[in-house]
């Protein structure tokens, strides 16, 4: 039986394990395979706090030593069925583990293009997110994909660095909300290209262009190439919260709702991006999972 149980390895689960270390709960955190989340896809983090500049997966290594340092137990494995319908709650990995609490730390991804070169050149000019990567892109141009309100935001982030931006849309109007579509048409550095699909993202070690297939007023497609040092995709993101449908309360989309750090099921709770579809920033998972933690710790006491 454990006191606790992290479902997570990235920020999020690693600062939840952190402090439940040094409170002597023992955490188990099973941190998935791969492991590490979103900044193991990082190439250079520079708004993390004390850290001017770290790899992403640096960041992670950091935290789970710290976190082991103080008596937590990180396995690589993924979580891949959970029953919280009573306590103690079952969970099974490669067997099953009963524990008392447990927070959800799962995180989320970004929806890809699914290019080969878009792959390829992940961390290398390719992103989906501008206010984690913005900072690399000063004076150059760049392209953000999607047309929702999270792609026109992107752009508009963008512009306070970049020195053009091009949003590229498939279809011939916008769905965001209309207050951020009057931003982006207003903004000089932005160009929208309508009816527009990636082909592919050119480049060898670095992004160099974007080829479009665009479909023309009279409905005929032409090729067109863009030179380009950056790519933003911005057509969504999915929380990694599929095992948890039916067990706790979720919105639409799928991310958990909580009330402070906890799910609807007393001694279940969540933290970072499964349940942040706003910020989507390390420091913020890190903060949500320290909340997650204290909680924890909290009802436990009391339980």
């Amino acid at each position: 039986m454990e006191n606790v149980i992290v479902i997570g390895g990235g920020p999020a689960g690693l600062s939840a394990a952190i402090y439940l270390a040094r409170a002597g709960l023992s955490p188990l955190v099973f941190a998935g395979s791969p492991p590490g989340g979103q900044l193991m896809l990082t190439s250079e983090v520079e708004n993390y706090p004390g850290f001017e500049s770290v790899l992403g997966a640096e960041l992670i290594k950091k935290m789970r030593g710290q976190a082991e340092k103080f008596g937590a137990k990180i396995l690589d494995q993924n979580i891949s069925k959970v029953d919280l319908s009573r306590s103690p709650f079952k969970l099974m990995a490669s067997s099953p583990v009963l524990t008392k609490s447990v927070i959800v730390a799962t995180g989320a991804k970004a929806l890809w293009l699914g290019l080969p070169s878009e792959k390829r050149l992940l961390g290398k000019g390719v992103s989906a997110c501008a206010t984690c990567d913005g900072f690399f892109f000063r004076d150059k141009t760049v392209a953000v994909v999607g047309g929702g309100d999270t792609a026109l935001e992107e752009a508009l982030t963008l512009t306070k660095f970049a020195k053009k931006v091009y949003v590229i849309h498939r279809r011939d109007s916008f769905r965001a909300s209309k207050i951020i579509q009057e931003r982006v048409f207003n903004n000089p550095k932005i160009e929208i290209i309508w009816n527009a699909v990636v082909e592919e993202i050119v480049g060898e070690n670095r992004v160099d262009g974007i080829k479009l297939k665009v479909k023309s007023e009279k409905l005929k497609v032409e090729i067109q190439n863009l030179k380009l040092e950056g790519v933003f995709v911005a057509i969504g993101h999915k929380p990694n919260t599929d095992i948890f449908k039916g067990q706790v309360k979720m919105d639409e989309k799928g991310y958990i709702l909580t009330s402070q750090s906890a799910t609807s099921v007393k001694g279940v709770y969540a933290a970072g991006d499964c349940v942040d579809y706003q910020y989507r920033q390390a420091a913020v998972a890190a903060g949500m999972g320290v909340s997650a933690a204290l909680d924890v710790e909290e009802w436990l006491e009391s339980a």
